[in-house]
Formats: C-alpha cells, sequence, structure tokens
C-alpha cells in the first residue's frame, strides 16, 4: 500500500484541497518510518522542504486512528512566534480531524489551558520555559495531561542543541517520562545540521530508542549571490574624521554611507524583502535610513522591523503582511526570521556585513526563493577607511574576507558547523535540582541524586561532585535538612524558585515597555 492511501481521510482531503501534486520526498520517508517502526526520528532538510508537515501527517494519522486517552502529541519550539505560526498552519489541516490543539506559553488564553486540563486531548504546542512550568508547578495535572503521549516533535533542534535551553528540554522530558512511566517517540526537525550523528545522539537522550535520520535527495539548486561594497575615505589629517586616529572597518549601519541607503532603497523597490542585520539596533538604523529616503522619494512606507524587542502584535502584523501576495514589504530582522516562521514568498533577503556563522548563512539563503525561484541573496558591505600615504592598500575587511569563507564553505563544501554536546553542565545540574525538589517537596539525599544523576545529561558527572553541590547549598540556605534527613527548598532558594526568571535559563535582559498612545510597539 502506497503511502498517501495509509494517511488519514481527512489528511487525504487536504491534500486534494490544496492541489498538492505529489508527498514530497522526506515526508514519504518520514510516514515509513513512523508507519513501520518504534524509532525516533530526525529530519534535517532545507527551508521550506515540508519538513513540519512530514513530521505531522504521519503522527496524526495515528491519533486519528487510534485515539490518545491524554494529549497525544507535543510540539516543542523555541520560539512563541514559531508556536503561533505552526498553530494557524495545523488548525486548516485539523478543520475536519475532531482533534485539537492548544498554544501553551505564557501569552496563551487561560481559559483554553484550564479548558485543556480539564479535559486532555489531542496538541500542546509549548516552549520549554512552560513545560518546566507545568511539571514544577502542576505535577498533579501532569499525571492526567500526559498519561498516554505518543510523540513530541521539536522543532529547530539545532537551535537546542547549541545552549542551554536543549539540556534543559532533554532533562525536563525525561523527568515527564520517570513521572508518567510512557516513553513517547521523539521527531526532530531541523533545516541546518552539520553532523547527523550528534544530532541523532541528542535527540535519543534518555529514551533507549534508536533514531532513523532519513537522507532524502533533494536535486541541486541554483542560487543567485551578489556582493556590493561601498566605501567612505576620509584623510587621517582631516581632524573632523580622525575619530580615534585608527583605520576603521564597519559593516550596515554602524557608518551608514549614503550611497549604501539610497542603493539599499533602489534595489528593494517594489520587491519583497527581508534585509537581515546581526543586532537590533542596526536593524532599526537601516530601516529608519530607509524610511527617510522613502519620504524624500514620495514612496509608500513599505518598511518594517522584527526583532525580540518588538511587540508580538506588531511582529505577528508583519509577518501577516509578508504573506499577502500583494503586499511587497520590506523587512529588517535579526534572527527571528532565520527561523522557520511562514512568510511566504520572498523576492529577495540582504545580509548586512557577514552572517554569524555557516548554519546562520544557510538558514537565511533558506528564507528566499520558495515556490519554485532561485534563491537570491545580496550581501552588502560599507568600510571607513582612513587614507595614509603609508598605507597603499588600506586595511583588511576580515568581515567581507570571512563571508566568502562561509559562503565557500557551504556552497561547494557542503559543510556546516557540528554543534558539539555540552558536558558537565553544572549550572543546569543546580537548577535541575532546585526544579525537581520544588516539585516533589522532601527528599532523602539519596533519592535526590538518584533521580538527577540518572538523567541523559548527567550521567557522566561524579557523585562525589554532586554531593558537594548539596552541601554547599545546604550552607548558604537555599536548601534546609529536616529533621527526618531529607531534603527541601531553603530560605534562600525560595527567593531563587519563586523568582519569574526561574525558569529560563538563558541570559535575558531587563526591558521597558513602550508604547505610542494606546499601541505597544
Amino acid at each position: 500500500m502506497d503511502v498517501f492511501s495509509r494517511l488519514a481521510p481527512f489528511i487525504q482531503d487536504f491534500i486534494y484541497q490544496n492541489k498538492w501534486v505529489e508527498l514530497r520526498a522526506n515526508q514519504v520517508a518520514a510516514c515509513e518510518v513512523i508507519f513501520d517502526s518504534d524509532d525516533n526520528l530526525l529530519l534535517s532538510s532545507g527551508t521550506a522542504s515540508g519538513k513540519t508537515e512530514a513530521a505531522f501527517l504521519p503522527v496524526l494519522t495515528d491519533l486519528y486512528n487510534k485515539p490518545s486517552r491524554s494529549i497525544g502529541v507535543m510540539y516543542i519550539s523555541p520560539l512563541k512566534a514559531l508556536i503561533n505560526d505552526q498553530f494557524k498552519r495545523l488548525e486548516q489541516l485539523l478543520i475536519d480531524s475532531h482533534i485539537p490543539v492548544t498554544k501553551w506559553h505564557g501569552d496563551a488564553s487561560l481559559t483554553k489551558k484550564n479548558k485543556l486540563m480539564k479535559d486532555p486531548s489531542g496538541i500542546i504546542q509549548i516552549t520549554p520555559e512552560s513545560l518546566e512550568s507545568l511539571i514544577t508547578n502542576k505535577r498533579g495535572a501532569c499525571l492526567d495531561m500526559f498519561s498516554d503521549l505518543r510523540y513530541v516533535i521539536i522543532d529547530e533542534v539545532h537551535q537546542f542543541m547549541r545552549d542551554a535551553r536543549g539540556i534543559q528540554l532533554l532533562c525536563v522530558l525525561e523527568r515527564l517520562k520517570k513521572l508518567t512511566g510512557v516513553n513517547p517517540r521523539r521527531i526532530g526537525l531541523s533545516a541546518t545540521l552539520g553532523h547527523v550523528s550528534l544530532a541523532e545522539d541528542w535527540l535519543n537522550t534518555g529514551t533507549g530508542r534508536e533514531c532513523t535520520a532519513p537522507i532524502t535527495d533533494e536535486g541541486k539548486k541554483r542560487i543567485g549571490l551578489h556582493i556590493e561594497r561601498f566605501v567612505n575615505y576620509a584623510d587621517e589629517r582631516d581632524t573632523e574624521n580622525t575619530g580615534s586616529g585608527d583605520n576603521t572597518i564597519s559593516t550596515g549601519g554602524e557608518i551608514g554611507d549614503r550611497e549604501h541607503y539610497e542603493y539599499l532603497f533602489k534595489r528593494t523597490l517594489d520587491k519583497k524583502t527581508i534585509i537581515f542585520t546581526n543586532s537590533r539596533e542596526e536593524t532599526e538604523y537601516v530601516i529608519a535610513n530607509l524610511k527617510e529616503i522613502a519620504l524624500k522619494n514620495k514612496a509608500p512606507d513599505v518598511y518594517r522591523v522584527h526583532h525580540g524587542n518588538v511587540s508580538a502584535l506588531l511582529r505577528e502584523t508583519t509577518e501577516d503582511e509578508m504573506k499577502s501576495e500583494d503586499e511587497k514589504i520590506v523587512t529588517g530582522a535579526t534572527v527571528t526570521l532565520e527561523l522557520g516562521i511562514d512568510i511566504g514568498s520572498l523576492d529577495q533577503a540582504v545580509q548586512i556585513g557577514t552572517p554569524y556563522n555557516v548554519s546562520s548563512f544557510a538558514q537565511r539563503l533558506g528564507r528566499c526563493g520558495r515556490r519554485g525561484q532561485i534563491p537570491q541573496l545580496l550581501f552588502t558591505f560599507v568600510e571607513s577607511i582612513k587614507i595614509n600615504s603609508e598605507d597603499t592598500l588600506g586595511p583588511i575587511n576580515w568581515d567581507f574576507i570571512r563571508t566568502i569563507a562561509i559562503i565557500e564553505l557551504y556552497i561547494k563544501e557542503n559543510w556546516i558547523e557540528p554543534i558539539p554536546p555540552l558536558n558537565h553542565a553544572y549550572n543546569l545540574l543546580y537548577h535541575q535540582t532546585m526544579s525537581h525538589l520544588k516539585s516533589n517537596g522532601e527528599m532523602s539525599p539519596a533519592a535526590l541524586a538518584q533521580d538527577i544523576l540518572s538523567l541523559g545529561c548527567f550521567m557522566n558527572i561524579p557523585q562525589d561532585d554532586y554531593k558537594q553541590l548539596l552541601s554547599y547549598l545546604i550552607h548558604i540556605e537555599q536548601l534546609q535538612r529536616t529533621e527526618h534527613g531529607g531534603l527541601i527548598i531553603g530560605r534562600e532558594g525560595e527567593k531563587i524558585v519563586n523568582s519569574h526568571k526561574f525558569l529560563t535559563v538563558f541570559i535575558s535582559s531587563d526591558y521597558l515597555l513602550v508604547k505610542d498612545e494606546n499601541r505597544t510597539i
């Protein structure tokens, strides 16, 4: 029987209604792994290659044929914005399925969360922090909510692998497994992976399962790359321009040569474009310059910004505008638009300066050229060079050279940075100790050590090291001994675990809410 015939009827109808010509190779491969094995699944393929559908088509078919007695599928994303985007896509797919989907993060509806706790079913979309909050603060509810959890889908695996959030996520999933007694299959999705076997090991942590990573031929693709360089020359004897007296090179908005912005204005005119920069400040600077030029030329204001400091409402409005076929929006962005948020078809992308690394370049390249187009990525560099009669060549633009190296590595060598595992993460060892003790209440030191050191991420940590950690936490009153010899959260520890920042293991800056009349910006 072919894969299409094995899909649930509502999925077959969806495929017909949306006029899909055929299932993509990765979608067929994913269905075969889910239908015919008990393995975990890792899908690594280009942006807009149908990975999300590849994961959900067989999973939803299983849920349709054998309804779960609790939440059946957990979708985990590093970004609330990505959850909101996937929610809209899933809602369309699930219209005739009678399978509910619920968003669960800080901005999601409390009413819908309470409804899900009372009648757990279908799909939950959640961030690692919200999942940890659930298992820490609503341990009893988790037993009912996830008693028959079948699948955990982890989006943007490469994002989780490279930092502490990934360890946090693996620990919380393993704690949930021990709490409920169920071992759901894991499905990892990623567009950029430098070393697939490392990602397989990461995905398998604590599951005791094998992982299958289908290799599908996406075929060769043509890519349009363009590089433009703009130079400001200043005589070092000019006291108004000498600054510190050193030769300087700048990319993008730091110097902001007028010719550069005039060029960007003309190049993006009537073209749907993302302009990537490497900082929020530079993004704002670039868009402000383009708005000014558009005003002088009496051109429409089609310029937007999209980064972590912009309100969720404005970001979503920008995403909706970019999806529209009629709007030719130009959006300045940072990493927030690197990931898989659906923004429709782009005419081009622009990178100001050098990308962070090869992985970032691959992600940004993948944002353009959808729906059969040749991807068009433009690099621009702005240099400020002081003329020195003894320095005929001028300073070397290392950003430019680094960009050439990144392009060569990806295009010619098909190479992306491997992400090595984070070993001996003692900061997360402390965090999970406090979280687990808050969730469980009083525990003996031996039981606590058994629970924590048996987690896959901490199995290589010596027991003596953990004993020293517990002794130190008792000494500074973050933990406290009971009269029965058990451990509970101490006076100082209560201040930490009850803080709203406790669940966040990455460094987050304090920010101010800015309003324009009644509009949050």
